[in-house]
């Protein structure tokens, strides 16, 4: 069974991104990892080229920042390494640029790729996520964070990044997909407030137009981590690629997780999530073969 990985990034050292965790994190599950490395304004390909140079392809790509509607250069940067994926690949792993996937989810998603690897119908592998907010002590536990997407696709002509580079779809449809067995952790939450800012920034000038922008975006010193609705302490263990940037981490962060700040109409949604498994009117991404 051959894996390719395949990923993109731009500044990634400028808006602090994780990408040589993330990179990492799927090495070990890769045959080769291709990485879509858009001209920068820092040094991202001196370092994409230091992690692992024997394992990692890079293309060297220009963003076409004019595509701002909905994020749409996102998945058009995701689609030029998707493309360089070689078609003898069975499976073709996804990861950004901010999301690690642990140590324990190796061994589960090697074996659903290969329960699945010749079964046509299944094009791609569902993952679960854990999503991190302000410090590696917490995660996002309402409604506003997504729960499952897909991450492994085959490697088809077919299949397509799409809208923001969340999903995939195949001839304009969903995929059809089982689960992977695996978590991603998503840190996309986690950096110096000041920089959590700017990205923040730069994020919505990939959405919207210059007047939107000016118009909406509020202008800060530092992120304001407060403004969550509610969040939960994570009792798990990180990944071992992520312990040095865990221990490197300079800023506080502190919340209450019984301060939490719900609707009655969001409370009464998490409870039937909880009690049934079913959240009520969730967006998805795919269509989960039975």
């Amino acid at each position: 069974m051959k894996v390719v990985g395949f990923s993109f990034i731009r500044n990634a050292i400028r808006y602090d991104y994780p990408v040589v965790e993330s990179l990492r994190s799927i090495l070990p599950v890769c045959d080769e990892v291709i990485v879509a490395v858009g001209k920068s304004e820092d040094d991202t390909l001196a370092l994409v080229q230091s992690i692992a140079p024997d394992k990692i392809r890079i293309i060297e790509t220009e963003w076409d920042d004019s595509l701002r509607e909905g994020g749409r250069v996102l998945a058009e940067e995701t689609n030029k390494a998707l493309r360089a994926v070689r078609t003898d690949a069975d499976w073709a792993l996804y990861i950004q640029a901010d999301e690690v996937l642990p140590e324990s989810s190796h061994r589960p998603l090697r074996a659903a790729m290969e329960q699945w690897k010749d079964d046509k119908r299944v094009e791609g592998l569902l993952f679960d996520y854990v999503h991190f907010y302000g410090s590696y002590d917490y995660v996002g536990d309402s409604r506003r964070w997504y729960r499952r997407e897909v991450r492994a696709v085959r490697p088809d002509p077919a299949v397509y990044s799409y809208r923001d580079a969340q999903g995939f779809r195949k001839d304009g449809r969903s995929l059809y997909v089982k689960p992977a067995n695996a978590t991603m952790y998503h840190y996309g939450w986690v950096r110096p407030p000041e920089v959590q800012q700017q990205r923040q920034e730069a994020f919505h000038a990939l959405w919207h137009d210059d007047n939107w922008v000016e118009s909406n975006v509020k202008i800060y010193d530092s992120f304001d981590y407060s403004r969550i609705d509610s969040l939960a302490r994570f009792e798990g263990q990180h990944p071992e690629v992520m312990e040095d940037r865990i221990r490197r981490m300079n800023w506080s962060f502190a919340f209450d997780p019984s301060s939490r700040k719900l609707s009655l109409k969001t409370r009464v949604l998490g409870w039937i999530e909880r009690i049934t498994g079913w959240r009520v009117g969730e967006y998805r991404n795919y269509k989960l073969i039975r």
